[in-house]
């Protein structure tokens, strides 16, 4: 999937980096935008769960590969 609207960068950051950084970047994006974020820690699988839930972004994909955790964000 490449139809996001930015990419966030977070690995090598661990909690709650990744969760600041990517609050964040979606503050700079418009409702339906796509954020993608890549990263290393794996806390962050169940901590971006919890901030879309409690934002009320949508979680459109999540996925793991060689110790990358990429997450793709819609603004709600």
């Amino acid at each position: 999937m490449s139809d996001f609207k930015q990419e966030l960068d977070a690995r090598g950051l661990n909690c709650p980096l990744p969760i600041l950084r990517t609050k964040k970047a979606m503050n700079g994006l418009e409702s339906g935008d796509i954020l993608k974020v890549v990263a290393t820690d794996p806390g962050s699988v169940k901590d971006m769960e919890a901030f879309c839930k409690q934002t009320g972004n949508e979680m459109v994909s999540s996925s793991e590969a060689g110790g990358d955790y990429t997450f793709m964000i819609k603004k709600g």
